[in-house]
Parts: C-alpha cells; structure tokens; sequence
C-alpha cells in the first residue's frame, strides 16, 4: 500500500497546481501524513521493545486511531461547509461552552507543541550537515528557533498554498525515508537467506530484548500508552474541510487512506527493522551503558541499515561505512523536511479552526478578525506567544540550566493531558452529533446506532485510561524503586510531575469558560 501511495505523489504536483487555493485529494493526504506519522516512533519502539511494539501499534490503531479517524470523517463530512473544523463540529453537536473549552485545550497544548519543535529542529540539522546529534547551547538554539519560528509564520500568512507547498515536502519525505528502511532491509533480509537478524517467533511478540526493560504489568502499560500517543494529530487537519477540493468524496478518502497507511505503515516498519538489527548482539552492550537512547536511537538505525545493505551487495567496509553516514544525513534532511511540513500544518490549521470557528468579539484586541481568509492577527499573536515562552527559557537556563529544564519539563507536562483530553470532547460531540437526526450525514461508516455507541464507549475507555495511567505513572515509577532510591529530590519531581499534569488542564480550561461565559453575557443574543 505504501508503494502505491507513492506513485500518485508525481500527479499530485499537478493536481494542486491546477486547483489552487484547494486542497487535493494528494496535497490533504499528505498533511495528514506528516501531522501524524512520526518516523522517530519506528526506532524508538523497536528500541523499546523490539517486536513486542507491534502488537501494541496494532491494538492502538484497532482500538483508538481507526475508529477515532472514521469518526473526525463522519463529522468533517456533515460539516463540510463549516470553517472552523473541530469547534465548529462540537459546538453544532453540543454547544458553545462545550466546543470552546475542547478546543482552547487542545489549541494550548500545540502552542508549546511549537516550542518544543522549533527548539529541536537543530537535531536533524546538525544531523545532516555535521553526521553529530551534539547540540550548541541553549542561548544558540533559542535564537534558532525564533527565527524558525518567524520564518514559518511570515510565510504561513502568506495563505494555504505556502501551508500545502511546505506539507507536502514533509510528507513526501517521509514517505521516502520508510520506502528506504523497508528496501533495504528486504535487500539485507535477501542476503541472509530470509533469516532476520532478529529472531520471530511468539516470544518475540510479547515481551521486550531491551535490558533496562523490566517485564511487568505497569511496563506493558506505558507502552501500551505509549503507542496510542502515537496515533494522535489526525483531528488537526479538521479546519482544512472547507478548503478541500470536492470535500464530500476527498475529505473521506484522505482521512482513510492516510489512517490505514499509517496503521499499517508502524507496524510493518517495525518489522522490518528487525530484518538487519541483531538486538542482542548488535545493540545490547550499547543500549546497557545508554550510549543509544532515545534521541539518537533513528540515526544509529539508519546508518546500521546503510552499513548492512552496503555489505549485502558486496561493497567493501569504507564503501559501506559511507553508505551508512550517507543513510543517516538523509535521515536527517528528512526528518527537517517533516519537521517543517508538521509546522507548517499545525502552525496554521489549529489556529484556524479556534478563531474562525468562534465568533469575532470573543476575542479582544480584534485578535479575531480574518484577513484574506487568514487569522493573521491572531497567527502573529501566536508567534509572540511562542517567542516569549523560548526566550523565558533562555533567560532561566542562563541563570540556572537545571530551573530551565525543570520549567520545560512543568510546560511539556501540562499539555500531556491538555493535548488527548479533547478527544473525548470530540467523541462525545460525535456521539450526540449521531442521535440528532436534524444533521444531514452524507457519509456514514457506522451504520448502527449501536455499533456507534459501542465504539464510542471503547474509544473514550481506551483514551481515558491513557491519560490516566499517564498522570500516575511517575507515582508508580517512584513507589516501585527501592526505598534508598527514593529520595526527597526524586519525590519533589514525581510531584510537581504529576500536579503539572492534573493542572494544566484545569488551568486552559478556566481560560477557555471564563472567555465564552463573557462573551455569552455580553452578547446574550449570539
């Protein structure tokens, strides 16, 4: 499937330059590729737990990101005409209140979102240009990620053509970089007489090669959660609905066909990893002593690919050595070039649906007033935002590196929660969006009232738990550590970790009802 996807990619070029202003049925895929599918979740979770990662990919996908995609498809189709993507579906299922509180949550958890990409994005960088994940200093990579970050907006404002050009490089490489990984290891698979480098069988499938990784219920779980997390962004591309060429037929197919590639897609990836690493003995000692780690583990993956596939056709060692460097500075430009097309969708969609979807005087400082069919004023208030949280960064890691990272790892943890929770909102709005038979539904996956229900129930169920187990991991990680272990720093951490978590919710959604209720007051007759 996945190389079928890809021979459509050279008509897609043509598609979109003959409908400008919309978006393709290709051009929407492929944003809906790069906000979702994370390359890096490949290796992390090979590295994590070898095989037994597939099974856990392929419960999240059943369980949470198929039913939860047909779900966003069944609304963005009913709500076709509608501006304002997941609020406008909320607010039309439930309420004002209710939409908004959803919404703002959500809209939060990606402004941090876009501080933490554009302090990372020298990662690939450097990757690229100098073969090294080692890093400057954080002063170097703050004033990096503003001028990134203005970049992006200052050519975002410039409308959903810049938005789509940028996505779908992002997509397009990534895309690129999978086909990489699965040929070459079925060209190293080949080689070996189809015998994997790593062993498959059913042990395999259920437990973990990693020796740091102890076996046990709470271990299974936060990776179960893990892989869920991995599935989340498809609802971000909801305010792309109106501006979709033929949106009743290309909405559908794009949110399908990219859900069951990238179902797909992670688990066969997976697999194949498997086909040219020797767990236990190509990364065993490395992975005991950290030297691979979470950060790096993709660019050690696809410089081994690179080194193996170079063998197995017959290049000499320094050949194949270069081949693996070259595997690895293509990963590198790949993952920039995902990076940028991920930015350039969630700089504009979400912020899109939050202020188009509500109405203008909700809004102070004119913050809401659209420009060309653009937010612009509220896009450039968001960079502000953005820039004051990176530079407050700076300044505390100048004064103390250990505060700075304390203080992004508060940020991060309050979006945690903040950033799945309104999933439920959504689910819920889809549920009571399925009872009204006011709303027109041209396109309908669940059939059943039932079999609606019943997927509903799962689905929150399923993501409830997730930001359940989330919020109390640090707790269980802490009370499962020997005594001596427990120290009184440890315990301040796994506090301020989970309280972060709990609150940050509390807190966008406070923001988000005193806004709305104010507007409902001042504006009774809206």
């Amino acid at each position: 499937m996945v190389f079928k996807y890809i021979l459509f990619i050279g008509n897609g070029a043509i598609i979109m330059a003959k409908t400008k202003g919309k978006l393709s049925l290709i051009a929407l895929s492929l944003m809906i590729f790069t906000s979702v599918y994370g390359f890096n979740n490949i290796p992390r979770a090979f590295f994590k737990m070898g095989y037994g990662a597939i099974p856990w990919y392929v419960i999240g996908g059943l369980l949470f990101f198929l039913p939860f995609a047909f779900m966003v498809t069944e609304l963005g189709s009913a709500f076709k005409e509608e501006k304002g993507g997941i609020y406008s579906w909320m607010d039309r299922a439930v309420g004002p209140r209710f939409a908004f509180i959803g919404t703002f949550m959500w809209y939060a958890s990606y402004l941090v979102w876009m501080v933490s990409v554009s302090n990372t994005i020298l990662v690939p960088l450097t990757n690229l240009i100098f073969g090294t994940t080692n890093l400057p200093s954080t002063t170097i990579i703050s004033i990096i990620a503003i001028i990134f970050m203005a970049m992006v907006t200052f050519m975002s404002l410039r409308g959903l053509d810049a938005v789509k050009k940028f996505a779908s490089v992002g997509g397009v490489a990534v895309l690129s970089l999978n086909v990489i990984l699965i040929l070459g290891a079925l060209i190293v698979l080949i080689s070996k007489g189809f015998t994997p480098a790593t062993p498959i069988n059913l042990a395999a499938l259920v437990s973990s090669p990693n020796p740091n990784f102890t076996p046990s219920l709470v271990s299974f779980v936060a990776f179960m959660v893990y892989a869920i997390f991995a599935y989340g962004g498809v609802e971000s591309v909801g305010g792309l609905v109106d501006q979709t060429e033929n949106p009743e037929k290309n909405f559908p197919r794009g949110i399908i066909t990219s859900a069951l590639i990238i179902t797909v897609g992670y688990s066969l990836a997976i697999l194949t990893v498997g086909f040219f690493v020797d767990y236990k003995g190509d990364w065993a000692a490395s992975v005991a002593d950290q030297s691979i780690n979470l950060g790096n583990v993709g660019y050690v993956m696809m410089t081994e690919l690179g080194e193996k596939v170079g063998g197995a056709l017959g290049l000499s060692h320094g050949a194949s050595s270069v081949l693996g460097q070259f595997f690895a500075r293509y990963t590198g430009f790949s993952m920039f070039a995902a990076y940028m097309g991920a930015f350039f969708t969630l700089i504009y969609s979400p912020i899109k649906q939050i202020i188009v979807g509500t109405p203008e005087k909700l809004w102070p400082k004119n913050l809401g007033k659209i420009e060309d069919d653009i937010p612009k004023r509220a896009m450039k208030a968001q960079f502000l935002i953005v820039v004051i949280i990176i530079l407050l960064n700076m300044g505390i890691s100048m004064v103390n590196e250990g505060a700075a990272g304390t203080f992004f790892e508060v940020l991060t943890n309050m979006t945690n929660v903040s950033m799945t929770l309104p999933y439920i909102f959504i689910i819920i709005a889809y549920y009571r969006f399925k009872n009204n038979e006011a709303i027109e539904k041209p396109f309908v996956i669940f059939k059943s009232i039932g079999l609606a229900k019943l997927v509903t129930f799962v689905v929150i169920a399923v993501i409830g738990f997730a930001n359940l187990f989330t919020v109390i991991q640090p707790i269980v990680d802490f009370v499962s550590l020997p005594v001596a272990d427990q120290t009184s720093a440890l315990l301040s951490s796994t506090i301020t970790s989970v309280v972060s978590m709990v609150v940050g919710p509390i807190i966008f959604g406070s923001i988000a009802f005193a806004l709305m209720n104010n507007y409902l007051k001042t504006h009774k007759n809206a």
